[in-house]
């Protein structure tokens, strides 16, 4: 992308040279002054690049925020300068009078000057509640119903949210704010190993969610105020797009319920997909620990539940077949009693 921009930006350099020369080559008077116009040529090419390099990270967004705002300033203006405010009584006789006639011109101007800037302004800092533009990553068909999801980096780290959507069983448009690209690197140059580790799996996952062609995926480019934390941008942008929180951010979740948002919550999810463990089922489990009784052994399931299994204290270690006794529910789920198959 630099490379590209580079190489326009010297080829409009080279066409506003070209045109200094043209308009001087075209005026005989300037016939010994064609330099001067190449080199007026090259600084009006030098200051409309500068400008386009102030202006980056000037989003469409802001555009249109700008758009709307210089218009209805300038609506305002016309309004109060088309107003019987502006109609001054001559009298040639009184200083002031005489003074604001000679200067309705410039009273008018000031008016339209003053209020498009703050209209500009304002628009401007509140571009993120007009949502006028919302760009995609792949640009396809957008229903105006289409039920959106805010994604956090905690649900990109996570990893699950790619086979969810592999599967087809993500019902939701997927809303990627730019900041959170932005976290994820951030934490993915973190000196720490750990973090390091989290923040690539997370833009891993993000490639693979964007690779998958049937998902409705969008980048947000909403940059909301940077005082606020990532929580905070996050339910501010969902409750502007009026749609859901995907994390497995438990207090982020706890956040969104405050503010009247609904939340997917993937662990909720994982766990609802574990089958209910029957009585008389059997299955293998590994056995990680001895139990308080000297002849019990403790496994775990996929979904954490414990299984307490009966004479495996010399089993610890080993992955062995188990046919479950009963289920007791506990304050942690549930805890399975099972005996060794023969």
């Amino acid at each position: 992308m630099r490379e590209t921009l580079r190489v326009i930006r010297i080829f409009f350099l080279c066409l506003c040279v070209a045109g200094g020369f043209l308009v001087s080559y075209t005026v005989p008077e300037w016939e010994g002054y064609r330099w001067v116009g190449m080199l007026v040529g090259l600084l009006i090419g030098v200051l409309v690049i500068l400008v386009d390099i102030l202006l980056k990270g000037f989003s469409l967004r802001g555009l249109s925020a700008l758009t709307f705002g210089l218009a209805i300033g300038w609506l305002v203006a016309a309004m109060i300068a088309n107003s019987p405010l502006f109609e001054f009584p001559f009298d040639p006789d009184d200083e002031l009078s005489v003074i604001l006639n000679s200067n309705q011109y410039l009273i008018r101007m000031t008016v339209y000057v003053v209020l498009m800037y703050l209209g500009a302004v304002l628009a401007l800092r509140g571009r993120d509640e007009f949502n006028l533009v919302i760009p995609y990553v792949r640009f396809v068909p957008h229903g105006v119903d289409v039920p959106l999801a805010v994604v956090d980096a905690s649900a990109l780290i996570d990893g699950r949210i790619v086979a969810i959507a592999e599967a087809k069983f993500l019902g939701h448009a997927l809303v990627i704010p730019r900041f959170i690209i932005e976290e994820l690197q951030r934490i993915a140059d973190s000196p720490d190993m750990n973090k390091q580790a989290a923040g690539r799996r997370g833009l891993d996952a993000l490639n693979r969610l964007r690779n998958i062609e049937y998902l409705d995926l969008r980048i947000n480019e909403s940059t909301v105020d940077i005082r606020q934390n990532l929580d905070a941008k996050i339910v501010f942008l969902a409750q502007s797009l009026k749609a859901k929180v995907l994390t497995t951010d438990f207090n982020l979740a706890q956040i969104a319920e405050f503010h009247s948002l609904e939340w997917l919550n993937i662990n909720a999810l994982a766990k609802a997909l574990h089958p209910e463990v029957m009585i008389g089922e059997t299955f293998f489990v590994k056995l990680v620990r001895p139990g308080k009784e000297a002849d019990q052994a403790v496994g775990y399931l996929n979904d954490g539940s414990m299984v307490v299994v009966m004479d495996a204290a010399e089993r610890v270690g080993e992955d062995v077949q188990v046919r479950v006794e009963s289920v007791v529910p506990s304050a942690g789920g549930k805890i399975v009693f099972a005996h060794l198959c023969a």
